[in-house]
This record gives C-alpha cells, sequence and structure tokens, in this order.
C-alpha cells in the first residue's frame, strides 16, 4: 500500500460520508434504461448540500460549479463525467416452466451472474425477487452434466419467488416480456476497509463526484467544473451527448480494470492511457500526471483493450475538447467487484488537487 496516501487522506468523517452513500447507491437497482431511482437518490445528496441539479434529455445529471470569486478567468470548464447505468439484463422470454430467459443489458459473461439474487420489475406493482440459476442446478439431479454446461442466455433462467410452474401463471404475476431485471449488489464494507458488491462501476465514481464537490463548495476552484452522470455507458453511448456547452478539457472518472498484466491496484488511482478504442489525450493526461506528484500520490498508468469510457464515447461522437480516463482499481470487474477506501481517497485528492 503506498505510504503516501496518509498525506493526501480526507477526514474521515468526510470518507464516512462518501461509504454512506457508496452503499445506498449501490443497494439502489439502475440498470441501462432503468435508472430513475438512481438519479433520484444522487438529486437528494445533492440537494441536501444546496446543489440542484439539471436533467439531461437521455435522463442523466449536469451540476456546475463557479470558480472562487477572486479568482482569473481563465475561459477553463473542466466536465467529469461519470455512469449511473450499471449492467443488468430483460426479460426475453417466458418459459414454459415459468422461470424466465434474460437478455443482457451491457457487457458480462455469463457465468458471473450466476446464483446472483435479482428483482424484475414489471409494468405495474411491485418488484419481484428471484434467482438466476443453470438448467441443471442440481447436482443431485444431474451430476457430473453441470460440469460441461455452458453457461449462456440458452442455459441460465430467473427463478422466481413465487408460486408459478407455467408460463400463464407467471404472465398472472404482471410480468412481461421487456421488463427489467436488476441484479442486487449484495453492497458490503469490511473492518479492513474494502467496499464490495456488484455495481462499484460506476457507482463508486458517483459517490466520490458528491464528496468532490461537498469540498468545491468549502473551498472553490479557480475554474468553472462541472460533473455530468451519465445513463447510458454500459450499452456504449452515454456521454455521446449532454455534455455541458463550453467544455474545454473532459474526464471521464471510472473504474480502473485489476487484473492479470495490469497495473492497477485497488488501493489507487489509475490514469488510463489507452483502451479499445485507441488513446486518450497525452497533454492532458500529462497534466493528470502532475497533479499526482504534486499530491503526493502513486498514480497508476493502464491500458484496457477491452473496455470503453463515456470519455472515448463522447469523442466519437465530436466532442472537440481533450479527454482523459481515470478512477479508483476495482477487481473482478463486471462481476462480483471490490475496491479499498484508499483507491476512493486517492481518486478524490488527484481531482481536488487538478483543479486548485
Amino acid at each position: 500500500m503506498d505510504n503516501h496516501l496518509h498525506s493526501v487522506a480526507l477526514p474521515q468523517l468526510e470518507m464516512d460520508a462518501t461509504i454512506a452513500f457508496l452503499l445506498d447507491l449501490l443497494k439502489t437497482p439502475s440498470p441501462t434504461g432503468f435508472t430513475e431511482a438512481a438519479i433520484l437518490r444522487i438529486e437528494q445528496e445533492l440537494t441536501a448540500l444546496g446543489v440542484i441539479a439539471q436533467r439531461t434529455a437521455k435522463g442523466g445529471l449536469v451540476w456546475t460549479l463557479e470558480p472562487a470569486e477572486e479568482a482569473e478567468d481563465t475561459g477553463q470548464h473542466v466536465t467529469f463525467s461519470a455512469h449511473a447505468d450499471t449492467l443488468g439484463a430483460m426479460v426475453k422470454e417466458i418459459r414454459p416452466n415459468g422461470r424466465l430467459g434474460l437478455t443482457q443489458l451491457g457487457s458480462y459473461d455469463w457465468h458471473s451472474i450466476e446464483g446472483t439474487e435479482v428483482k424484475v420489475h414489471p409494468q405495474q406493482g411491485p418488484a419481484l425477487s428471484g434467482t438466476v440459476l443453470n438448467l441443471y442446478q442440481s447436482f443431485h439431479v444431474w451430476g457430473s452434466a453441470i460440469h460441461d454446461l455452458k453457461r449462456s442466455a440458452n442455459t441460465l433462467e430467473v427463478r422466481l419467488d413465487a408460486l408459478t410452474g407455467s408460463e400463464a401463471q407467471t404472465r398472472a404475476l404482471g410480468i412481461e416480456v421487456g421488463d427489467f431485471v436488476s441484479f442486487d449488489s449484495q453492497a458490503q464494507f469490511t473492518a479492513s476497509g474494502y467496499i464490495k458488491g456488484r455495481h462499484l462501476d460506476n457507482k463508486a465514481s458517483i459517490a466520490i463526484f458528491v464528496g468532490v464537490t461537498r469540498e468545491l463548495l468549502r473551498q472553490p476552484s479557480s475554474r468553472r467544473v462541472s460533473f455530468c452522470i451519465t445513463v447510458y455507458e454500459e450499452v456504449g453511448h452515454g456521454a455521446a451527448s449532454d455534455i455541458p456547452a463550453g467544455t474545454s478539457e473532459l474526464i471521464a472518472v471510472d473504474m480502473a480494470a485489476v487484473g492479470g498484466n495490469q497495473t492497477s491496484s485497488e488501493h489507487h488511482v489509475t490514469l488510463c492511457v489507452k483502451d479499445s478504442l485507441g488513446p486518450y489525450d497525452h497533454a492532458l493526461g500529462n497534466r493528470l500526471r502532475t497533479a499526482a506528484r504534486r499530491a503526493g500520490l502513486e498514480l497508476k498508468i493502464d491500458i484496457y483493450p477491452y473496455y470503453s469510457s463515456d470519455a472515448s464515447a463522447a469523442w466519437r461522437a465530436g466532442l472537440p475538447c481533450p479527454t482523459a480516463l481515470i478512477g479508483p482499481g476495482v477487481d473482478a470487474s463486471h462481476a462480483y467487484e471490490r475496491t479499498h477506501q484508499d483507491a476512493l481517497v486517492a481518486t478524490t485528492a488527484l481531482m481536488l488537487e487538478y483543479l486548485r
């Protein structure tokens, strides 16, 4: 662990507030296309700080903090982007046994959701709970055939916690094709400082944004700062629109994928210099490296070959300004994820140092 982290750590009270909000947000369902509850929860947190956010045309949020009154007007407008939408699913079919076949929202391997607790959200009435199972779930029934079963849309299904054994009975519960299915985060904060659960991608960054906003209200930046929450990042077009007019730099803040052949760490902030769509802006990346050195942070530098972000989506849509990608290290991305509060602190510290 980086010994420099202690020199940039926020007051424990502030980190406690950030983690408490994060855990609550992780428990709020928001698969892509079904993000209203999470957006409302973020609005509530901002309202408590006296900040009014504006809804975007696509259902996201934007709020802007003006520079300190005594600051020289440089014309710089830094926008940070994060996404509230998460991995999830929709009902693709109601099977003859009353169970549900799924279609994916976002990119993940089917095996990573086997055994996951879910909520099915019908058009009318309360959500119904269920569990993702495979067709050969019981070893006592199927024996070694379980080992050879490929997990796919055809072999996984949702077993509803309701009295149903047929398609007609499931439809009578109000469930239809096209209903959203959210995955239970199973969020936890451990005594050793780890936060684990599904959907740290990218709710960890939103919690960081609220913490940074709280700090900037106390000590404003010398630049205009906007925060943009998108709701379609997991399907590739989150920040293709709705970036605030006049933005001179866009910095996406998203999870840094930890794993083999990567430098990212659960205890650090990472600068991603290239993802599946190519390199990010080199000069902006260097400015972030300089800010990290000033703050005494050990900044990890990484490349993600199977990754894209709000910043790369904005570039593809024609955004005419530099972009960069930073974020806290997250282990087991797009599965049951984990990070450490050190990474949240380090990402917060990098953002604040860059702005100040």
